[in-house]
């Protein structure tokens, strides 16, 4: 099975994220300088998606990756090393980033 992004589930996500950041649609609508305001209630909706220079725009404005505002039915990959090696890699790394949080 293709990865399929939900429209519906998008929007709804959206919606939480514009209303946990304080945006309102007019705020989003004259921050990509769109023509009005329908595009985003449609967005919002599930009837149609952001273009991905929108969804880029999106991300900047709302400071958080696009894959944090798309849904869909993909898998979360999860790293698996396969040898021993490639587990103490994984493990030395994880460390690492642990320490620099």
């Amino acid at each position: 099975m293709i990865p399929v992004i939900s429209r519906k589930e998008t929007g709804l996500k959206l919606r939480k994220i514009m209303d946990e950041k304080g945006f309102t649609v007019k705020d989003v609508q004259q921050y990509l300088e769109l023509g009005s305001i329908q595009s985003v209630y449609h967005w919002l909706n599930g009837i149609s998606m952001p273009t991905i220079d929108n969804l880029y725009a999106l991300s900047e404005l709302f400071q958080i990756p696009i894959d944090e505002m798309v849904c869909g039915n993909r898998k979360k990959y999860v790293y698996q090393p396969k040898t021993p090696q490639g587990r103490r890699l994984y493990a030395y790394y994880a460390e690492l980033n642990k320490r620099a949080a």
